[in-house]
């Protein structure tokens, strides 16, 4: 037998308890302990089955891989095949030739296909709707983040250090008479500047702007030849590197905002918010369509750039208000005072209102998103509505919240939603607390954490500047930060005129000055007022939506549509097709196997030591599995045997009568009783 199963195992689980047993009234199965006539019945009937099964699983299909091949060209419904084995030798070649073409171009556009679905493309649909819609959410900032009379003593030794660079820059001659002034040179000396003499490229000189020579220095250098540059260093001064600049406007302006970074992660929080501009300060006026508003009908929020902001219909803790009609009467209109005259002199060089639009319960990056809104003008802002709909994983790489995005979310306290500009800075501040052991002072901090400063982080300088001009850096936080599902965009039509006029502006600031000073007299400067209307153009919005441009039914149909144009095929000549492969692997491994069974058996043909056995006892221990040879016929040489157990003795040799050659059992069974089912 070319397969062995071990049937007694099977017969011993059978016999335990088979599952179609009867049980008697009381639902007890025991009650064919009662009729073994039974039980032995069907235990051969399950017999008679198994090996029934075996010998076709060990018989095959029957017949030749030639015989397939012909049977499959016969009968199959695909065109090309049947060609082949009723035509003559020379059409038959052709044929042959036609049908392997024609499947291989079938083959190839069935790839072009495959490979086009696999790449999830996505078709982009553009929609407009109308309705009424809620109010986008507005947060305004100051372009100076704090009051300069408020953090003056902490800048005390910054801004001496500034006037003094200035000075040396702008007139050496007369900088070097005021050399001797006291200069507090701890902040320089962790970042100081220098002016680079690249007149001879290949042997530049570096000149210290508070060498006791530089007025001399300064004097041959003052050429377009001569840059600064901001020297960053690392290992106690050990290792240092310079960041050159193009302008020295550029180059002090990034000095003072690293230095004054510096100072300002040292203040407590509290402190920092109560050195900004105050709510009630900023926003003088306010409307909203027809309802009046004032400071408190705006959320406080403090974001590092620009201090105190405050944000209007952000939906945290109220409902969304909607917006009855478009145009500016409908709007939110805002009179704002951003105070200009107590500006910060080298940290805020741009004077009005840093405004964003966003959705409720959104972060406002307004560094990155927002827009300038100047003073002594009156800001006209028409909104239009653009709806994003991303298709998703596997189409787009974008997610409905963040959660599948491997990357903490330090914007988490402010309850807000998931966006992509959260992830990227929670991804730039994971990278600076991994590479310079501390936090930058623009983003939030994790708990446990502490931000930088030139004390407690001497090399953050030169570590926060590599990292944030590293390539690599910014790669692996775009490539695991994702894009939200669902986003909405607000495209601004920004217009702009002079206001108050000359005409009307002494008794509006009289007015103003009296609602906010309670004083008869203008305490307002027109260069610090800004007037904004923001406002519905119209209420039509735009849904742009993503959808697969290829899903199953197109590729189902495509592969569909190839196979009947160039073979004629169907689905169910793919079943034919399948049907005859697997014919193909039975036939293989019904003859690997028997290959194997004969190779094993060559070497085994003279195991008997003794006389063989004589065919009725072949006959017997095929038919019974329980045979066992009698034991007077055990020889002297019955020791050379396996398990112990000797040959009988042989005796005469029965008549070769065709009954009792050696057959399956379902053939005999056949024979004698019927079919055993």
């Amino acid at each position: 037998m070319l397969l062995h199963i071990n049937l007694a195992y099977l017969f011993e689980l059978w016999h335990s308890c088979p599952p179609w047993m009867p049980t008697d009234e009381h639902g007890d199965k025991n009650v064919w302990m009662e009729k073994p006539g039974h039980r032995e019945g069907a235990t051969m009937h399950v017999k008679k089955y198994l090996l029934k099964c075996l010998h076709r699983l060990q018989k095959g299909p029957g017949y030749t891989y030639k015989e397939l091949l012909v049977w499959y060209c016969d009968n199959t419904n695909t065109h090309g095949p049947k060609r082949i084995i009723c035509e003559g030798p020379k059409k038959k070649a052709m044929w042959f030739l036609i049908t392997l073409l024609f499947a291989a171009l079938v083959c190839w556009q069935w790839g072009v296909f495959i490979n086009t679905y696999l790449s999830w493309e996505v078709s982009v649909s553009l929609s407009v709707g109308f309705k009424a819609m809620d109010f986008p959410a507005v947060t305004i900032c100051n372009a100076s983040p704090f009051k300069y009379s408020k953090v003056k003593h902490l800048l005390k030794d910054l801004d001496e250090l500034m006037e003094a660079v200035l000075e040396r820059i702008l007139a050496p001659e007369s900088s070097h008479a005021n050399a001797t002034r006291a200069l507090n040179f701890t902040i320089w000396n962790y970042t100081p500047l220098f002016l680079i003499d690249e007149r001879n490229p290949h042997d530049p000189v570096v000149l210290d702007l508070f060498a006791d020579n530089h007025n001399d220095s300064a004097i041959i250098c003052n050429d377009p030849g001569c840059k600064m540059a901001m020297r960053l260093c690392r290992l106690n001064g050990t290792e240092c590197t310079f960041q050159n600049f193009t302008s020295a406007t550029q180059a002090v302006t990034e000095w003072y905002v690293l230095q004054a970074t510096n100072i300002f992660a040292q203040v407590p929080f509290q402190e920092l918010v109560q050195m900004g501009y105050p709510a009630e300060q900023v926003i003088l006026s306010c409307l909203f369509g027809a309802e009046p508003c004032n400071y408190r009908n705006f959320t406080s929020i403090f974001y590092p750039p620009y201090g105190n902001c405050y944000i209007f219909n952000w939906g945290m803790m109220e409902k969304a208000l909607p917006s009855a009609n478009p145009g500016t009467e409908f709007g939110l209109k805002l009179i704002l005072d951003i105070g200009e005259e107590d500006y910060v002199p080298f940290l805020a060089s741009t004077a009005g209102v840093r405004l964003l639009l966003h959705e409720q319960r959104s972060y406002p990056f307004i560094r990155e998103e927002g827009i300038y809104a100047m003073s002594a003008t009156e800001t006209s802002i028409g909104v239009l509505v653009d709806k994003l709909q991303r298709k998703g994983e596997p189409y787009s790489p974008c997610t409905m919240n963040g959660s599948d995005v491997p990357i903490q979310n330090f914007y988490s306290n402010y309850n807000t939603t998931y966006s992509i500009q959260a992830c990227l800075h929670s991804c730039f501040q994971d990278h600076m607390i991994r590479n310079c052991s501390c936090g930058h002072y623009l983003y939030p901090l994790p708990p446990g954490e502490k931000y930088c400063n030139n004390w407690d982080f001497p090399d953050w300088a030169r570590c926060y500047s590599a990292l944030q001009m590293s390539l690599a850096q910014r790669e692996t936080c775009i490539g695991l930060c994702k894009e939200s599902c669902n986003d909405t965009q607000y495209k601004m039509t920004i217009s702009m005129a002079d206001w108050p006029s000359e005409a009307s502006e002494d008794w509006i600031f009289h007015v103003l000055s009296q609602e906010r000073d309670q004083s008869t007299n203008i305490t307002l400067s027109k260069k610090g007022i800004v007037k904004l209307n923001i406002y519905f153009q119209e209420f039509n919005y735009r849904t742009i939506e993503e959808s697969a441009a290829n899903n199953i039914v197109w590729l189902l149909s495509n592969l569909g549509g190839q196979f009947g144009f160039w073979m004629g095929g169907s689905v169910l000549c793919l079943i034919e097709f399948a049907e005859i492969i697997i014919d193909f692997v039975w036939i293989t491994i019904i003859k690997l196997v028997g290959f194997a069974k004969s190779s094993r058996q060559r070497p085994a043909s003279a195991r008997y030591a003794g006389p063989p056995p004589t065919v009725a006892e072949l006959v017997e221990a095929h038919t019974n599995f329980g045979f066992q040879p009698d034991a007077a016929s055990h020889g002297p040489g019955a020791e050379a045997y396996p398990d112990e157990q000797a040959l009988p003795i042989p005796g005469t040799p029965p008549p070769n009568y065709d009954s009792l050659r050696l057959q399956p059992l379902d053939v005999i069974e056949s024979d004698s009783e019927g079919d055993a089912i």
